[in-house]
């Protein structure tokens, strides 16, 4: 025994080296090992569908941690990594993607950003999603909130993807898909853009259906602004059509015959009943001023501005509530133009003059009745006559050589008569007007064509 001792003395302190030696080598071996066994795993999976994969090998013995989009696929994953060459044994830690029901997705759009939130069936229709909202909304930041979750209905991307080019067409709302049913709310961007998403939706897959669509409309707003400076009338907006447009335009050119028009206005969809009579009923009012807006938002017409004397502002405020359409409301805020200084009567001539060789006092055809479009020719024609306020006025009618003289000499007489009253009902005093009738005896052109017929068709001032 003691003989063992001295023996086993001997030979051990020569094995330590050796189990160094031997652990260096398996060492040495097994890293290159594990690495290359993970490599090949990898590499297997890549064209493998999964979420949050995971490979972690001791030896050749592979952990597979994965997320898998269908039974089918876990179950083909982890076969994948069970063939790689050098694997002894994989601890399945695979499973299902949480399942939605019901399966929810949306976009939803503020002032700062679109927002994808809810779930989406796999990554590729993640990334899918994510680039169509940077393609379509350029320049806006996009927020993902997606979560991927199985249950998606069949042909989810094709429906996902027509709804965020709609979410393009929102100033601010949401869209949601749940299950195959679509809800939309919020406001369109532009006019014509919530018919325009009610055409797309027709688009949708078959087995799709929009069951809440509460996208208002923003507000038909047609503007017109008188600038006395630059001598203008500026228009902008929108109209129904071109034919309305064409109406508004000619209305705007009879009723302010100094200003130059620069028309504005574009055509589109979502015009109030009533539209086209109301704005020029407005138009009308708004000729009256010296300077004014006009904006007509929906049913809601806002006017404000200076008049050209005291009585008009009444005038104006119960004439413009009269004339609009049923269901519309009207707001003015018009005050009095500073009066102008008082001039003697040959500079009051001249005024008259001056005015009345832009335009002329119309009248219906055949009858006594001023048109309406010559209420501000006329309300222009007052404020002269105030800055003269001890002439007395002439005021002179005449026709053209057409049909019975004593016909036009009572037609003449009877359409100075409404002039003169005009005036009177603006505050002037009745004896300041001399109406005067002169049938055609008085002709300024040829009655032998038609342009000459209208020039003798006419009301002029004289100052006495």
């Amino acid at each position: 025994m003691r003989g063992l001792v001295r023996w086993s003395s001997k030979w051990w302190p020569g094995a330590v080296p050796l189990l160094v030696l031997w652990g260096l080598a398996a060492w040495t071996t097994t890293v290159p090992l594990e690495a290359d066994v993970a490599a090949r795993a990898t590499a297997a999976l890549k064209d493998t569908v999964l979420d949050k994969t995971q490979i972690a090998v001791a030896g050749r013995d592979v952990t597979f941690t994965a997320e898998a989009f269908s039974e089918d696929g876990r179950r083909s994953a982890v076969a994948t990594v069970e063939a790689v060459p050098g694997v002894r044994l994989v601890n399945d830690d695979t499973r299902l993607v949480a399942e939605a029901k019901p399966y929810v997705w949306s976009v939803e759009r503020d002032v700062v950003r679109v927002t994808l939130g809810g779930s989406t069936p796999l990554p590729a229709s993640k990334a899918r999603l994510l680039d169509a909202a940077r393609g379509s909304l350029n320049g806006i930041e996009i927020a993902d909130r997606m979560a991927l979750a199985r249950g998606a209905p069949q042909r989810f991307d094709a429906a996902a993807l027509l709804l965020i080019d709609q979410i393009g067409r929102l100033k601010e709302g949401k869209i949601t898909l749940t299950d195959s049913k679509v809800s939309l709310s919020g406001m369109a961007r532009d006019l014509g853009g919530r018919e325009a998403i009610a055409a797309a939706l027709k688009n949708l897959p078959d087995e799709f259906s929009v069951v809440t669509n509460d996208i208002k409309a923003p507000p038909y707003v047609f503007q017109a602004n008188k600038d006395p400076v630059a001598v203008t009338l500026t228009l902008t907006g929108y109209v129904p059509d071109n034919a309305v447009h064409a109406a508004l335009a000619a209305a705007a050119a009879r009723k302010f015959f100094s200003e130059k028009v620069v028309d504005n206005l574009k055509a589109s969809v979502g015009a109030p009943a009533g539209f086209s009579n109301a704005v020029v009923a407005a138009l009308g009012a708004l000729s009256r001023l010296s300077t004014g807006t006009l904006v007509v938002s929906d049913r809601a017409v806002m006017l404000s501005g200076d008049a050209l004397y005291d009585e008009a502002v009444s005038q104006i405020r119960a004439g413009l509530a009269k004339e609009l359409p049923q269901g519309w409301q009207v707001k003015t805020e018009v005050s009095v133009k500073p009066a102008a200084a008082p001039v003697d009567p040959t500079v009051c001539q001249q005024l008259f003059a001056d005015l009345l060789a832009k335009s002329k006092i119309r009248f219906e055809s055949g009858r006594a009745t001023i048109d309406p479009d010559s209420a501000g020719l006329l309300d222009r024609l007052i404020e002269i006559a105030l800055r003269c306020p001890n002439a007395t006025i002439e005021i002179a009618g005449h026709t053209d050589g057409d049909g019975d003289s004593a016909f036009n000499q009572s037609l003449s007489e009877k359409r100075a008569q409404a002039v003169s009253e005009y005036m009177v009902r603006a505050g002037l005093p009745a004896e300041r007007f001399r109406p005067v009738g002169y049938g055609s005896s008085a002709p300024v052109a040829p009655n032998d064509n038609d342009e000459g017929k209208a020039q003798n068709r006419r009301i002029e001032f004289m100052v006495r």
